[in-house]
């Protein structure tokens, strides 16, 4: 047995090791404690009987008397065991698969020091790593932002320096939420006449944005002692956060050194270009500019696995400003003479940019390094595959932000030649950074940053389609609260409304009254302020958020009620087009795309409606010189096709199309953006004799208090997919996948909306049909009763008991279908979907969602579900 790495949470004990800060190695232990952890940790594993692979051992430590306890154990491979890899650079899986299959350690090479040590050696650091969740609470509302030990974060970021606070603000500002290192917090009640209360409550209630609180807490002058009272974060934490603190002050107070080694001893701290710049009252260029004059640039180290012991031919690398005591600090990232060409990744995983971004960023390094090119990967997500070591010829874990990235570009620029830089394929985080990139006149490979920028924007973008005779909802923008009023009266009710440059549908809702749209711009948009701009206008909130829409207005479109909504990807070299798939959302438009089931082929359009579906695509690819991917969704409703936006970069949909039809198409897109030719890959359209579905998979039950009623706001977390060779069974497959129990007997109670009652009746004579007993509330019953379905009455929550509620929670009810909209239907509805979600009861609350359920249901009874490999759908 050896110890791969020691994880310690900053956070104290309640709060879930998922959720907390936590940092590789242990920092705060003393050695007897450490060396009592190992010995436990093995004794432990002796006595459950582990044989072989990996093991993870939790451990609390009282710090009043040194009380060991051990709080779990799992003799597998944990959460904790990516970023055990990723921190170390022992690849913990791989080594545990080869374990399992007969192999002794002593056996198997380390690849990172190019076996220059055995797998039985174990690794030690000379570095320090944190870990920082991201959260999404903002997707969940009447959700308590409190962490608990239930996980609710999303995703997560890694960073590494030489010392915890390099790591810590590095890590802050690699999450993507508008931090540039240990930033200033607003702290709720301060300055209210209590502010010593106000402060222990803030530090001392668990949340996503605590350690910034206890910062704050310092800048407000409260004793150290006073902090740790309230937080119990280890006292050796709060001393590296309080030097981080005095150092602003002194910044603030006399501006940045004037030469390069005291500059550098600040960036050893891990402040950024932009947190220096904010405190000096400058521009992020400014300083840079700077650092130039002055020769500071970061050097990068390898992550060797052994501490620099033995020499390591594996380019895993980090950036640090570290100064040793004598001469220039050593460099280790030895840039080649190679042509290649650097991938950006997507950062942390969150609601509307998660693995399937991931799965882009690792297909172009597969396919680049097939055609000839060294690739160079950027990303700081130890979840994921692209940051493995030998995904690609060269790592760098480093924070997607303009600083980070253009350093390393410049460092692989010495050596070499850079063909150019993929943005495409990590979602908006390296889009983000694409024009910056283009100022410093690094090469962008694909489609130009203009061009997506000109999907973006809604003014150019109309400009376009009318130019193509392509047809839109009637839409507009507004620079202002009042001018989104004035826009909501033009347009007419409903409308959805949406910030422009947004992944997910953050913030994207639909307005149906005029009470919804007061609502929204004045209390929905408030939520979207930065701090910076919030300080500037301290008690307006109307000029806070007319402050944010003049850079980023809010758009609005006519609701398109009942359409049908289709994803389209397709593969452009500015010449020849390529569909890769149609996909029909089974949800109606309104459901955000990422939340809405689809099926690839389209399940109910016709022929004409296909051919004209291309032909559009074909028309906007050729229009936006797109080289590599692009997303078009599209509603249709009445006969015509209305664009509803246009992605000429990789989407979410990428891996569902590409494991459907059989095509590597991110392989393509990367080879494409590359410089070769469409034509070259010989790609033909074939019709499938199968059908994928995707479901989306929904974290709602570890969000008490949330509504599980979709909408055009991103809510999943994943997604699954079933394939069969009709639509049905491929439907079913897919709810099991997504961990519904469906149910082939029992009762369904069905209570929809008057517009979807006639749309419903089908669905629900086809369940009676196969045996289920039908309850609904008395409107529905009513109209079900009439078209000559047997249906029982159930009394709704309001109506008094037995009700709806108490027959889930009993056991009664086996499938709901529920449909409705208003404010007050909605709330009065939401016991019962929130009950179904935790009696683990099928639940579908649209029309089209109902349907297709009621088909798959049937389809699963009938017959038997078929179990085939993926590649036999294609021999």
């Amino acid at each position: 047995c050896i110890i791969i790495c020691s994880i310690e949470n900053v956070d104290p004990m309640g709060v879930h090791t998922g959720d907390s800060i936590t940092v590789a190695p242990a920092l705060t232990l003393t050695d007897k404690e450490y060396q009592m952890m190992r010995d436990a940790s093995l004794a432990v594993l002796r006595e459950i009987g582990v044989e072989t692979g990996g093991s993870n051992v939790q451990f609390a430590v009282n710090p009043e008397n040194g009380r060991l306890v051990v709080i779990e154990m799992n003799p597998r491979v944990s959460r904790s065991s990516a970023l055990a890899s990723k921190a170390t650079g022992f690849p913990i899986a791989k080594i545990a698969a080869k374990l399992a299959i007969g192999y002794t350690l002593d056996e198997l090479e380390n690849d990172i020091t190019g076996g220059a040590t055995p797998a039985s050696f174990e690794p030690s650091i000379d570095y320090v790593v944190t870990k920082i969740p991201r959260f999404a609470f903002e997707k969940f509302p009447g959700s308590e932002p409190t962490l608990t030990t239930a996980m609710k974060s999303v995703g997560e970021v890694m960073a590494i320096g030489r010392n915890f606070q390099e790591s810590l603000q590095k890590a802050l500002r690699g999450l993507e939420t508008g931090l540039n290192g240990l930033d200033e917090a607003e702290i709720p009640g301060l300055g209210m006449g209590d502010d010593a209360n106000a402060i222990r409550a803030a530090i001392s209630t668990p949340t996503p944005t605590r350690l910034l609180a206890v910062a704050q807490a310092m800048r407000e002058g409260m004793s150290l002692e006073d902090i740790y009272n309230g937080c119990k974060i280890t006292p050796w934490f709060l001393k590296q956060m309080a030097e981080i603190v005095e150092m602003e002050a002194k910044v603030r107070e006399h501006g940045l050194p004037t030469n390069a080694t005291m500059l550098r001893k600040l960036k050893s701290m891990g402040f950024s270009d932009a947190r220096l710049a904010s405190l000096t009252n400058q521009n992020a260029s400014d300083i840079a500019a700077l650092r130039g004059e002055l020769d500071v640039h970061p050097v990068y180290k390898r992550i060797d696995t052994c501490a620099a012991e033995f020499a390591s031919p594996t380019a895993y690398m980090y950036s640090t400003y570290e100064a040793p005591f004598i001469g220039k600090p050593a460099c280790e990232a030895l840039p080649t003479n190679g042509k290649k060409v650097v991938i950006l990744g997507g950062g942390p995983n969150r609601i509307g940019q998660g693995i399937e971004f991931d799965y882009c960023c690792c297909h172009a390094a597969f396919a680049l390094k097939d055609a000839g090119y060294e690739t160079i990967m950027v990303n700081c997500n130890p979840e994921t595959v692209s940051t493995d070591y030998d995904t690609s010829d060269r790592l760098y874990f480093e924070p997607l932000t303009d600083e980070d990235v253009l350093e390393i570009i410049h460092k692989e620029q010495e050596n070499g030649t850079l063909h150019g830089v993929i943005v495409q394929f990590g979602g908006q985080t390296p889009l983000k950074l694409a024009q910056s990139l283009v100022k410093a006149g690094v090469p962008i490979l694909g489609t130009s940053p203009d061009m997506i920028d000109l999907a973006e924007d809604r003014d150019r973008f109309q400009k376009l389609l009318i130019k193509l005779g392509l047809k839109q909802p009637e839409n507009g923008i507004a620079y202002s609260v009042e001018q989104g009023r004035m826009i909501a009266g033009q347009l007419g009710l409903p409308l959805v409304v949406r910030p422009s440059y947004v992944l997910g549908g953050r913030a994207m809702q639909i307005i149906r009254d005029e009470e919804a749209l007061n609502s929204y711009l004045l209390g929905t948009l408030p939520e979207l302020v930065p701090g910076e701009v919030r300080a500037k206008y301290p008690n307006d909130k109307t000029g806070q958020i007319n402050m944010v829409l003049g850079t980023n207005p809010l758009l609005f479109d006519r609701y398109l009620e009942g359409a049908i909504e289709v994803d389209v990807d397709a593969l452009c070299d500015g010449k020849d087009v390529f569909v890769c798939g149609i996909m029909q959302h089974i949800e109606e438009a309104g459901i955000h795309s990422g939340d809405s089931a689809c099926s690839l082929p389209a399940y109910s359009l016709d022929e004409d409606t296909i051919a004209e579906l291309k032909r559009q695509t074909r028309e906007m690819a050729l229009a936006l010189e797109v080289g590599g991917l692009m997303n078009v969704q599209y509603a249709i409703k009445g006969g015509e096709i209305y664009v509803l936006e246009v992605n000429p970069r990789a989407s979410r949909t990428v891996p569902f199309v590409a494991k459907t039809i059989g095509d590597p198409v991110a392989k393509i897109a990367s080879r494409i953006m590359a410089g070769e030719s469409l034509a070259s890959f010989g790609l033909k359209e074939k019709k499938l004799a199968h059908t994928a579905v995707k479901e989306a998979v929904f974290p709602f039950a570890r969000f008490p208090g949330v509504d599980t009623i979709l909408g055009p706001e991103m809510r999943s977390t994943g997604e699954v997919m079933g394939l069969d060779k009709a639509f049905p069974i491929a439907f079913a497959k897919s709810q099991i996948g997504a961990g519904t129990d469906v149910p082939e007997s029992g009762t369904v109670f069905v209570s929809m909306r008057d517009q979807d009652k006639h749309g419903v009746v089908e669905a629900v004579r086809s369940l009676e049909n196969a045996g289920f007993k039908i309850i609904a509330t008395g409107g529905t019953q009513t109209f079900l009763g009439e078209k000559g379905i047997n249906c029982t009455k159930i009394n709704k929550v309001l109506e008094g008991r037995p009700h709806i509620v108490d027959a889930i929670k009993n056991g009664e009810v086996q499938l709901v279908f529920n449909t409705t909209e208003g404010a007050q239907a909605l709330a009065d509805s939401r016991s019962m979907r929130r009950a179904a979600l935790l009696q683990k009861v099928p639940y579908y609350t649209t029309l089209a969602g109902a349907d297709a359920a009621s088909k798959g249901i049937v389809a699963k009874k009938s017959g038997s579900l078929e179990v085939r490999p993926l590649q036999s759908y294609f021999n």
